[in-house]
């Protein structure tokens, strides 16, 4: 008798706690400045690995500027952070680094190179650290000249990215779908994605029923996102216009099921706020700005200790600068 109360006692509280957080709603507990050291801190990620945290941003000269780098900073607290590594190359603007961890154990930075004066501007760009990010290896050009990978992520030991085409008018640029079982080498599993031309910048969810979706920016037309869903072996997409236009995507599911993204939204003004996913409505539903405006967005996510930790940039206090909030659900 005794058991059954505790089981009854346990799976009543389990329900009412992921009932709880159904109706709950994010709040702001803070935002700090982290970084501001260049004249252009910008397009951030973050990642917690092995006991502490890891950013990563461009710096440069100004939002396009033949100086961009990658820059590494790290923190035991989310507080005070140091310099770790500095990635730079000698006639590429490197931009929007993006940081996992490999199967094996790796660090992986993937990002784009780019060189204005050229016909081909961009090339997509790995870079791997066997000791936790002090050191990097020379980039590997992946993907296919003239295609950003703009995101890479990881699932059952296979890489996969969007990489959409930026050698066209926005009107002609196609997206092309690639895998990689090592994150250096990928073969391409979709060559023109079944997508509006002008698409972008890209985020992949994927699903404990190894489903997946697709939040990608769109930049022709009505400019609307677009979402797309899939299942294995994702060689086949079904596409669905969204409500808002949006830039640097980026998403998580909580624990309850429900789908929370950070991204640049534009109506009324441009600021980095959180959004509700409803991919039964095909909605996005804005639920917090953060302290952000002008030049902002682009932000890496992060659950940990029951909050949401949120990088992204902002220039919104006298020049872009570099941001961590932390996000509770009451």
């Amino acid at each position: 008798m005794k058991l059954s109360l505790i089981i009854l006692i346990t799976c009543c509280a389990a329900f009412t706690s992921v009932s709880a957080q159904r109706n709950s709603k994010p709040r702001l507990v803070e935002s700090s400045r982290i970084w501001d050291k260049a004249a252009h801190n910008a397009f951030t990620d973050l990642l917690f690995h092995k006991g502490r945290w890891y950013c990563v941003f461009r710096e440069g000269g100004r939002h396009v500027s033949p100086d961009g780098s990658i820059r590494v900073i790290v923190s035991d607290d989310g507080k005070k952070w140091e310099s770790l590594a500095l990635i730079e190359h000698d006639i590429e603007d490197l931009r929007d680094a993006k940081l996992v961890v490999t199967p094996s154990g790796r660090l992986m930075l993937n990002g784009a190179g780019m060189q204005a004066e050229k016909e081909i501007r961009y090339h997509s760009f790995a870079w791997f650290s066997d000791d936790d990010g002090k050191t990097w290896t020379e980039e590997k050009s992946i993907g296919d000249p003239g295609f950003w990978l703009w995101r890479s992520q990881w699932h059952k030991g296979k890489c996969y990215s969007m990489g959409y085409r930026t050698d066209r008018e926005r009107t002609e640029r196609i997206a092309r779908f690639y895998r990689s079982d090592d994150g250096e080498k990928y073969e391409t599993l979709i060559p023109e994605v079944n997508i509006h031309k002008g698409v972008g910048e890209h985020t992949i969810l994927f699903f404990e029923d190894d489903s997946a979706m697709c939040l990608f920016r769109h930049e022709t037309g009505d400019k609307m996102a677009v979402l797309g869903k899939s299942k294995p072996p994702y060689d086949s997409w079904t596409w669905t216009d969204l409500n808002k236009r949006i830039g640097g995507p980026q998403m998580i599911q909580l624990a309850d099921g429900r789908i929370l993204a950070a991204v640049r939204l534009y109506d009324g003004g441009a600021r980095t706020s959180l959004v509700w996913l409803d991919a039964e409505k095909n909605t996005l539903t804005e639920c917090l700005k953060l302290p952000s405006g002008g030049d902002t967005s682009y932000a890496g996510m992060v659950w940990k200790d029951d909050f949401l930790w949120i990088s992204y940039y902002s220039s919104h206090e006298e020049k872009t600068c570099i941001y961590l909030a932390k996000v509770a659900f009451d």
